[in-house]
């Protein structure tokens, strides 16, 4: 099937269910605060009993940020207003102001996979040519970037941390995200002040701290695994086109059930680019009736573990490689000379 076909098929399952939305929302949030809870009073017991049920607790704090990312795309709840606030309340949860990520994420979807559009809302990627033109300098500093303990252990910190408490890259464009961005550090810092006069600095540090760090680096993992893969696609801006691109650079991260629980079945990626209005608890719906799209940019959570290793984009080849395999082939492609 086309994709301008398999798009039009997807349309029937963009409808979201109100009742299963409201459910979906209430079964996250209930054990959200039950465990914040349980680890606060585990903190009298001893600080190895509470951080546990912490980093437990991230599990479910991925899962409010893929809801808040249903509402950023009006595929939550039939009404747009309520999908905003919803998001916008998320949002402070998740130390993330939603206007300002709804709109650098719309950006993503609108540029995925396209060469001349990188930088916004992606994990940064150079085509193996850029790469080599650049000095030792710049490619020290890349292969620092795409380390995988700089990109899932620093990088999630600095990105919930410092900047989304300002709105980079929208600096002029408007009072909304302005609104967002400094709304969000309000209620953040409300919600800072009242943890730490009602529980102390423990309670910031141990349960906190843990929860919200082990969330984000599992969000920027399952971020990065959705587009870096082997054969995943990148084109220049006369070669791009838009529904190739949302369907073939993004990956069907077939992970667990439980682990597709809480993640929200975002990793059925291909088909949420495909179709970004439809609620996440469809998307199984979706597989269900389109058998073939089960095996499509399939990958296993074995499998993904060797993506952290690929780095650079070969436009001859059309496959992301590792640094060692880039320099592998330049250095081949010189002795054919």
């Amino acid at each position: 099937m086309q994709q301008q076909e398999l798009t039009r098929a997807l349309v029937q399952y963009r409808v979201p269910d109100t009742k299963r939305s409201v459910f979906e929302l209430t079964i996250t949030v209930i054990p959200f605060f039950a465990l914040w809870g349980a680890a606060w009073f585990a903190l009298s017991l001893g600080v190895w009993v509470a951080i546990p049920l912490a980093i437990l607790n991230a599990a479910f704090l991925v899962r409010l940020f893929i809801i808040m990312h249903d509402c950023g795309h009006g595929s939550f709840f039939k009404n747009r207003t309520v999908c905003n606030w919803t998001g916008r309340v998320l949002g402070v949860l998740v130390l993330t102001p939603y206007d300002v990520w709804r709109q650098s994420h719309a950006i993503h979807h609108a540029s995925t996979g396209n060469l001349d559009r990188r930088g916004m809302g992606d994990i940064p990627t150079l085509t193996v040519e850029e790469y080599l033109k650049r000095k030792w300098v710049g490619r020290a500093a890349y292969r620092l970037i795409r380390n995988p303990f700089f990109l899932f252990c620093i990088v999630p910190v600095y990105t919930f941390f410092l900047q989304n408490r300002l709105p980079f890259g929208f600096m002029r464009s408007g009072w909304l995200y302005w609104a967002s961005a400094m709304g969000t550090n309000a209620a953040i810092a409300v919600v800072l002040a009242l943890i730490f006069w009602t529980g102390g600095l423990d309670v910031l540090v141990y349960v906190f701290l843990p929860t919200m760090i082990v969330a984000a680096s599992i969000g920027i993992w399952l971020f990065y695994i959705q587009h870096q893969f082997e054969h995943t696609t990148w084109e220049r801006e006369e070669e791009w086109n838009l529904q190739d691109a949302a369907f073939y650079g993004s990956s069907h991260y077939a992970l667990p059930g439980i682990l597709l629980w809480f993640s929200a079945n975002i990793g059925v990626h291909h088909v949420h680019h495909l179709a970004s209005r439809i609620p996440f608890y469809r998307l199984n719906e979706v597989l269900r009736d389109h058998s073939e799209l089960e095996n499509c940019q399939r990958i296993t959570l074995y499998e993904s573990l060797h993506c952290a290793r690929l780095h650079l984009w070969d436009e001859k080849s059309q496959r992301l490689l590792t640094f060692s395999e880039a320099l592998s082939n330049a250095n081949s492609n010189r002795h054919l000379v």
